[in-house]
């Protein structure tokens, strides 16, 4: 790789992709030259070929690690990769007033340069995301999206030994905390030298606007609080989801759920998820309406849907908070046996919420998603959790995006499933000992329909009605007779 060149080329994507103008280049060259040690370069005309800037930084940071620059680490190579392209980044006052005076043309206008803005300076990574396997399958509940998440590098040996080595800080002290804002990184905390922020007032709260790294839906983006606390399900945080929609009506936005079992992977920073995306759950038809007293403004309804959601539409924002905020509290505290659901084990709560907003013409949308954390013999990951036969596909908890419907399965999925369906045609194979018992069910149920042009097919066809029964098991009431009754009579109680 010739080095000079390369820079230069970076430089002109750069000024292709609007992230510097021409008075930019000398500037900018400069600063790429000093992070790889040059003293002087050659000016040449360099050519715009299919090359993307992930592919030219890949081949900068492996010839920085090549040449002794940098130690060969994949957490020096993000770090080496995330200053080059801080060199192109504005100070983040410029890029807040960037946005804002988009957002005075209108909303969409603002978080389109944004995201644009994040995916060009490599901040999302574009690049690794397109590694993930994504497609969709179709259920009775509509079309269920299914990733295989292969974005986030593995670690190699060096990697994992020079991690037991890194001393331990307390800053920032979470990967969702405002300090993350330029922070160059070390080893186990990821760069963010190029990362921004957009501050904004949520309840009289400072909140901040970014994106996802690792994207699994378009747009999707993190709302954070500006300060480290844990979340929490309450009123506020329905009057915050729907301010938040108030200022973006064309994004979703949603909130994991507070307890362990049925929460995200990062509950100790309050934050919230969306973007421009249209998730299955959104698009799933009404199962049967009913009126609450005491909010004739509000139509009530429960969702065709494998999990149980109460759907809440009206015009009035301060009404849905009120109303989200009575059937919380009403879940919070409600236990019905016959549905294995218990409010307490003695001063440990298990009901809780994952609630979802969004616009739809006039009106407001607020999702209530209801969760119940208890485990049991049987179920010691939990009761509403994945069960143990479907645990060989998705072990993990189930948060909001995959209650929306899109399933983020790991990565090991990849080659295990390979040798699924190398097994179904009877091939030499090295398959799961754990996937053995689905893949003889699969033989049987295929047993006319299983040939080289189908058996793949087939095996991504069937882990997708996999993902259909993790929601189902994490549904607290099952869409049958007694989950029926069960759910009825929650609703009955709220009257």
């Amino acid at each position: 790789m010739e080095l000079q060149e390369k820079i230069q080329l970076l430089v002109a994507k750069a000024i292709e992709s609007e992230l510097i103008e021409k008075e930019d280049e000398i500037y900018c060259i400069n600063q790429v030259m000093d992070l790889f040690h040059l003293k002087d370069i050659e000016k040449r005309n360099v050519e715009l070929g299919e090359e993307t800037i992930p592919d030219i930084l890949d081949e900068l940071v492996d010839f920085a690690a090549a040449n002794n620059i940098i130690e060969d680490l994949s957490d020096e190579k993000d770090i080496l990769s995330a200053k080059v392209m801080n060199c192109f980044m504005s100070k983040p006052s410029e890029v807040i007033r960037k946005f804002y005076t988009k957002y005075d043309e209108s909303p969409a206008r603002a978080t389109e340069y944004f995201y644009g803005l994040s995916k060009n300076n490599n901040y999302i990574q574009t690049k690794r995301i397109a590694k993930n396997i994504s497609y969709k399958v179709g259920t009775e509940y509509g079309d269920l999206d299914i990733t295989i998440n292969l974005s986030k590098p593995e670690k190699n040996p060096k990697d994992i030994a020079k991690a037991k080595e890194a001393k331990s800080t307390n800053y920032p002290k979470c990967l969702l905390c405002v300090e993350n804002e330029g922070y160059v990184g070390r080893i186990n905390h990821p760069a963010r030298s190029n990362h921004r922020i957009i501050p904004m007032d949520l309840l009289n709260e400072s909140w901040y606007l970014q994106y996802s790294p690792y994207s699994y839906y378009n747009e999707h983006c993190i709302v954070l609080c500006g300060e480290h606390r844990d979340m929490k399900i309450d009123k506020n945080v329905f009057a915050r989801l729907l301010g938040f929609i108030e200022k973006f009506p064309h994004y979703f936005i949603g909130s994991n759920a507070d307890l362990p079992i049925v929460g995200g992977s990062i509950l100790t920073h309050d934050h919230y998820q969306g973007g421009a995306y249209e998730f299955p759950m959104a698009q799933a038809e009404d199962d049967y309406n009913f009126n609450v007293a005491g909010f004739e403004d509000i139509k009530f309804a429960t969702v065709k849907w494998p999990m149980s959601v109460i759907r809440l539409r009206g015009e009035n924002i301060n009404s849905l908070v009120e109303a989200a905020d009575y059937i919380l509290n009403k879940w919070r505290g409600y236990s019905d046996e016959a549905s294995e659901v218990l409010a307490f084990t003695n001063e440990t709560p298990h009901n809780t919420i994952t609630p979802i907003a969004r616009k739809r013409g006039n009106l407001y949308e607020v999702d209530l998603v209801l969760r119940n954390n208890r485990t049991s013999g049987e179920h010691q990951l939990g009761i509403f959790h994945p069960h143990a036969d479907v645990q060989h596909i998705k072990k993990e908890n189930i948060g909001l995006i995959e209650v929306m419907g899109l399933a983020v399965l790991p990565a090991r999925l990849e080659t295990e499933l390979k040798e699924v369906t190398k097994y179904l045609l009877d091939a030499e194979n090295s398959i799961a000992e754990y996937h053995i018992p689905w893949a003889k069910e699969l033989k049987v149920k295929y047993a006319n329909e299983i040939t080289k042009e189908t058996a793949e097919d087939i095996v991504k066809k069937e882990t997708g009605y996999k993902f259909l029964r993790v929601l189902q098991d994490a549904g607290v009431y099952k869409r049958n007779e007694a989950g029926d009754a069960g759910f009825k009579r929650f609703i009955d109680y709220l009257n």
